[in-house]
């Protein structure tokens, strides 16, 4: 465990039993070689290396503290203030403190200072990499991808800071003026998910501060000190103190924290990223006092491929898609739906690319593609998967093992029925089921049986089908041969349960405004 040094590198040496596993295993899987051990360095700056909450702009201690754990090897990298309800309305309490100060800060002013912050996210961008990598086991490259990822909702919205406009509405009387304004709602809850501790944050809070909000974040147990670095690198910036907030917890204390935040009547607003079942308890919560509320829950997106799509080009949309953070990501394709007239090619192919391509190992190897999943919760999880789809009939074309920890082979199915498990519930790892079907009716039929619609991909070269598949999917966003397709500069939600509002783009600024009618009557015009 490391202890604070201020002003000095904290160096922390992580000693981790790796595997190197053999992922192409037709008909059968291979024997894992022999455990390596390497050690592994995160070297930055101690005053990155944050280990207390952030409270009205000071570093506080908890009673306890709770370890954060190193997902490929399980090891302790440290300890972090346990923050509970007394630290939650602390942490509100200065928000809503420093917001009627912070409100009155001009759009230009609030612009500026995001922009700062977006600055040193770029300055910083190698350390904290090496932070998301460490707790959450992202390769490094992937991890240097999600700061730049994260970075650019800051400069985003430092620019959408000056475009908050309100209207002159033509009255129907000629005494009066009617003004439509806009104003931000007040203090903001952000409740964010381990699988993007950074950029999850900087979506929902560069949007917030945008609009003149305060707001108090609380991180994933998991993975805290990406958010803790964002609390130093916004006080570097010049961020008031209270207008933003980092209450870390552990798994024990998140209920009674997150009933802080979503419950405190001096809260306007809750954003939340995370499952659907833990949105609707966030809900209840938020109900009683009627809060503004945005929501991006859980995915199960559809990967469809028509006759006539350019096979390679699927094949390099469905690696994209689906093994970005090993599978770890809500728009992830979660069922692959292949016609019948290039099945056996498709299947084939992305095969023998999962084999070039997929790496396993520790997030800090260089040849490393895919890291461990984020716990063995979450391997138990893929593996149950696998082992429902084979024993209803599934063939395992590729890997299928579940491995030392919280590894697991990137897996493809081939055969694979809408009754298995794996086409019923998000996945959320490494996992490549892939169904057979004959007509877009059938697919389309597929695709929308479910409760959630946030994402969804097909790849087609015919520009009729193109346009009635993608008006006819039940999700929030389409890709239309592309298997990525978030940015900032787009709209970012879903459709039924997957959730309520939108994140990024000019909408996401939104969220956090209120619109006020003003009419301005008596005029002699």
């Amino acid at each position: 465990m490391l202890r604070h040094r201020s002003n000095q590198v904290r160096s922390l040496h992580v000693l981790c039993y790796e595997k190197i596993f053999a992922l192409a295993v037709p008909p059968r899987p291979r024997a894992a070689s022999p455990p390596i051990a390497r050690s592994y360095s995160l070297d930055v700056p101690a005053e990155l290396l944050r280990t207390q909450g952030f409270i009205d702009g000071r570093w506080v201690s908890a009673a306890a503290s709770f370890p954060v754990l190193d997902p490929a090897s399980g090891q302790q990298l440290v300890e972090v203030a346990d923050c509970g309800r007394r630290e939650a309305r602390a942490a509100v309490g200065a928000a809503h403190a420093a917001f009627h100060a912070w409100k009155r800060h001009t759009a230009k002013e609030r612009s500026v200072l995001l922009r700062r912050w977006y600055e040193l996210l770029v300055q910083h961008s190698e350390d904290l990499a090496k932070l998301i990598t460490a707790e959450c086991g992202k390769p490094m490259k992937e991890s240097r991808s999600e700061i730049a990822y994260s970075a650019s909702f800051l400069e985003w919205f430092s620019e959408e800071a000056r475009r908050v406009y309100g209207d002159i509405v033509p009255s129907p009387l000629k005494d009066r003026k009617i003004l439509l304004l806009k104003q931000p709602v007040g203090v903001a809850s952000i409740i964010t998910p381990w699988n993007f501790p950074s950029a999850m944050i900087t979506r929902k809070v560069g949007a917030a501060l945008a609009a003149g909000c305060t707001v108090v974040v609380k991180p994933a147990e998991d993975t805290p000190l990406s958010a803790l670095a964002l609390a130093e690198l916004a006080t570097r910036a010049g961020i008031p103190a209270g207008v933003f907030n980092v209450v870390p917890c552990s798994r024990e204390r998140t209920p009674a924290v997150g009933e802080v935040l979503c419950t405190d009547p001096l809260v306007s607003k809750v954003s939340f990223t995370g499952s659907t079942a833990t949105g609707k308890i966030l809900l209840k919560h938020a109900a009683d006092t009627v809060k503004k509320v945005s929501m991006e829950l859980g995915g199960h997106a559809p990967f469809i491929v028509f006759d006539s799509a350019d096979v390679d080009k699927a094949v390099a949309g469905a690696m994209a898609s689906k093994f970005r953070n090993s599978g770890q990501t809500c728009v992830c394709s979660n069922r692959f739906l292949v016609q019948s007239g290039i099945y056996k090619r498709f299947i084939e192919r992305l095969a023998k690319v999962m084999d070039a391509e997929l790496r396993l190992g520790h997030g800090f190897e260089p040849t490393t593609t895919q890291g461990p999943l984020i716990n063995v919760r979450a391997a138990e999880k893929v593996e149950h998967q696998i082992a429902d789809a084979v024993a209803h009939g599934a063939t395992v074309v590729r890997g299928g093992q579940r491995l030392e920890g919280s590894f697991v082979q990137p897996t493809l199915l081939a055969n694979v029925t809408t009754e298995m498990l794996c086409t019923q519930e998000e996945t959320f790892g490494p996992l490549v089921p892939v169904l057979k079907f004959n007509t877009e009716e059938e697919a389309l039929a597929i695709a929308n049986a479910s409760h959630v619609g946030l994402a969804g991909y097909f790849f087609s070269q015919d520009v009729s089908q193109i346009w009635r598949v993608a008006e006819q999917l039940e999700v929030g966003m389409v890709g239309v041969n592309e298997g990525l397709l978030s940015t900032s500069e787009a709209a970012f939600g879903g459709m039924k349960q997957s959730g309520l509002g939108t994140e990024g783009s000019k909408y996401g600024i939104e969220e956090y405004l209120d619109i006020k009618y003003m009419c301005f009557g008596g005029l002699t015009l």
